[in-house]
């Protein structure tokens, strides 16, 4: 007995060594590769910086003169802001719009590429990394190339900001919707094909009565994303507010009281749809009474 157990201990002794081994040898391959990130983010730096038009540091200083410039302008001309508020609005509006309308879309792709790339769920299992390789493209491509592209196709308007934002959509909460599905409870779909139900009875009887909170959770954070991404993409053209901002900075001193409004508006509707979304995740989290 004896014998057997100092043979444990020396046993414990040889694994708590190749553990200490193991965490060293990590802990010097973590500290080689934040030299080569600090490495190339300090030379990634210094070539935008040479090929810039001005150095960063020397145009440093300088770096509050826009907003300045706004605000006082702004301030001096405080009695046109509400004047503003509504001329702008309708833009508001449809930016709300553009990011609502390609949120549902985007969202409805994603419920169907999820499906089709989950284990176990899949209608086709050999296709699988198929469908997986599709939303990792529709998330690697910026929605602004995609909406740069379709602005060439299409013309300008809401349309190619509505198609980029939902493609990006699909492949971002195609990538959260299966792994929520992956956590499903594989009994009710047995159920079904038990009795003989198709697979689009199975996912929508079976399976999405039991994600459908975590579904709408993720699909409410990304309609907060969409509403920026969709005033973002309206400086190349793609409507919204983002297109009236880019003209109001554009034609510079006179209008930026303007910029002013619109930034106001903007940020105003982001803090609202923030604290609404919020809300509602917050009582789809921990039930109806959570409000």
């Amino acid at each position: 007995m004896a014998d057997l157990t100092a043979r444990d201990i020396d046993r414990a002794g040889d694994s708590r060594s190749a553990y200490l081994a193991l965490v060293r040898r990590r802990q010097t391959y973590s500290f080689l590769l934040l030299i080569v990130f600090v490495a190339l983010m300090v030379s990634g730096f210094r070539i935008a910086n040479d090929r810039n038009a001005g150095g960063f540091v020397d145009g440093l200083p300088q770096i509050l003169d826009f907003p300045a410039d706004v605000v006082s302008e702004a301030w001096r001309n405080a009695a046109e802001l509400p004047g503003h508020f509504l001329a702008f609005l309708p833009a508001l509006i449809e930016t709300v719009n553009i990011a609502a309308v390609a949120t549902l879309v985007g969202a409805i792709a994603a419920i169907v590429l999820a499906l089709l790339s989950t284990r176990g769920l899949a209608r086709w299992p050999r296709a699988i990394p198929l469908f997986r390789r599709i939303m990792d493209i529709m998330r690697a491509i910026p929605d602004i190339v995609i909406a740069l592209i379709l602005i060439f196709l299409m013309g300008v308007g809401p349309m190619p900001a509505v198609i980029a934002i939902a493609i990006h959509t699909a492949g971002a909460l195609g990538k959260l919707f299966s792994e929520v599905a992956e956590n499903a409870d594989l009994k009710p779909v047995e159920g079904l094909q038990s009795v003989g139900a198709r697979w689009l009875q199975q996912m929508y009887l079976g399976v999405l009565p039991q994600i459908a909170p975590n579904l709408l959770s993720y699909a409410l954070l990304r309609f907060e994303i969409n509403i920026r991404a969709s005033a973002i993409l309206g400086f190349v053209g793609a409507g919204g507010i983002g297109y009236e901002l880019k003209n109001a900075i554009t034609w510079g001193q006179g209008q930026f009281a303007e910029s002013a409004a619109i930034f106001i508006l903007l940020f105003a509707t982001i803090v609202f749809f923030d604290q609404l979304s919020s809300a509602a995740r917050h009582r789809l989290a921990h039930g109806k009474g959570a409000l």
